[in-house]
Parts: C-alpha cells; structure tokens; sequence
C-alpha cells in the first residue's frame, strides 16, 4: 500500500449556526489524486482551507505525511507546514503581484524557504518544468495569457516541493483547449514528482479524466466517496445522480432538474 500524502480526520468547521464542515474524513495517498465535488456552499472549500491552513478547524485533525498539521510553533513551524501543503487559486491573477516578474515570483519563494544558496538553476528547473521556458521570465503578469498565468501559479507552489498540492477550481477560468493543457501538465507532473493532488471542483468532467478517488459534499458532509470511475458509472446516494443529471446534454431537461432538487 502506498503511504498517505494526507490524512483529514473527522473536520468540523461552523460558522455561527452552519456547520460549513461537518465530520469530514479522507486518505490521499502519496502520487494519488482525491476530487471533492459539490455545489456552491456544499463545504468543499472551506475543507480546503482547511487543509492547506487558511481556515482552522473546531474539532478534527489533518496529517501530512502522518505528521499533525497543526504541530509546530513559530516562523520555522509555519514555513516548514507550508512546504508541505501548496495551493493553486482559479484566478491566479488575484495571487501573483502585478508589478513582480515572473523570475521574481520564484526568486521570492525560493530566498523565503531555501536562504542562502543560488537559485539560478532552481528557476530555470521550474520554469521549465511548467512549459514556460526562459522567454517568460521577464514578464509580469499583466503581460500574459490565464493559462500562461496558471504555469506561474504552479511553478510556485512547485518550488517547495511540496507533499499535496490543493488546486481549487484551478482550470474552471480557462478555456476548455487550455484547461486540457494544463491537466495534461498536471498528469505529467504527477508523474514524475509523486505530488498527491487534492481537486476542488464542481467539473464532473475533470473529476472523471483526473482524479482516481472522489468524495462528493452536501451541506458539509461527505454523502458518497469511492474510486471515481465507480461512483460516476453507479451513484448511490440521490444528490451524486443528481449532479450527474445536472450536466447539460442533448435531451437534457432542466425543469425536471429543478423537480428533482427541491424533491431533495
């Protein structure tokens, strides 16, 4: 069995009287890739922050690595837990400072947890590595295209080395050609690194083509998890058929949809 790139255990999270997550459990293992799939305000999110740190949870526990996530004090504590978990945002043009180059994106990254060595190589290594070369280099964010934006995003998370990369909703501003691109890049770089990639989507169609695991959210607990291709061939629970029915296809009839969700 391979080991376990994270472990969440029992996530609690309320905002006042809404419990946004609410018992969440699940394993992703080393080189493995987990979809959390659900609508708006189904507490797909909210456990994301969750992991990568943004958001504390009330009750629970989430290990990277078999290592508590919330261990460690202080600055050190801090960056060390931040090379372990990296997130992508579905803008990365919120994320990325208009006035820094790409090169000083990474050089920044890399001088905050890597002090003192030469990064030259580094940068060239991760640029690269995302299918944006040297030419990139100089530009500033403005300058380039979404897709070319998101390479930036995940050079940076990547120049960590991180354990689990948390990508939410990372392709759904793109379009549909340059979202294939990057899951290909994501495919490849999987491949080679062993990064486990934990998928925040509403997409069943990207949940199918890159995930092999998935848990589907309701009102913040997990009604349905498996093998991705089982759970989309065979739902079990009724709001898992009910997302799949939502997809627009020929014939598709989204009164009935509507039928069917206040029925739920």
């Amino acid at each position: 069995m391979p080991d376990n790139a994270l472990e969440a255990v029992g996530l609690h999270r309320a905002f006042g009287s809404v419990a946004a997550v609410d018992d969440v459990s699940f394993v992703l293992p080393e080189g493995g890739s987990l979809g959390i799939v659900g609508e708006s305000g189904s507490g797909k999110t909210t456990t994301a922050r969750i992991v990568v740190g943004l958001e504390r949870a009330d009750a629970g526990e989430v290990r990277v690595r078999g290592r508590d996530r919330t261990a460690g004090r202080g600055r050190a504590g801090r960056l060390a837990r931040a090379r372990e978990v990296q997130m992508v945002f579905q803008d990365p043009y919120l994320s990325l400072d208009p006035r820094t180059s790409v090169e000083q994106v990474l050089r920044e990254t890399l001088r905050l947890h890597f002090p003192g060595t030469d990064h030259d190589r580094r940068v060239r290594e991760l640029l690269d590595q995302v299918g944006l070369g040297t030419r990139a280099a100089d530009a500033r964010p403005r300058q380039l295209s979404g897709g070319q934006r998101q390479r930036v995003a995940l050079a940076r998370a990547l120049a960590v080395e991180p354990a689990v990369l948390v990508l939410d909703e990372a392709v759904a501003a793109l379009d549909v050609s340059v979202q294939a691109q990057i899951l290909n890049l994501l495919a490849d770089i999987r491949e080679r690194t062993r990064i486990g990639y934990l998928f925040i989507t509403h997409d069943l169609g990207v949940v199918r083509h890159v995930t092999d695991d998935v848990i589907v959210m309701r009102r913040g607990r997990v009604v349905e998890a498996g093998r991705t291709s089982e759970v989309l061939a065979a739902p079990e629970h009724p709001y898992t058929r009910l997302l799949l029915e939502s997809v627009p296809r020929p014939g598709w009839d989204p009164a009935a949809i509507a039928a069917a969700r206040r029925a739920l």
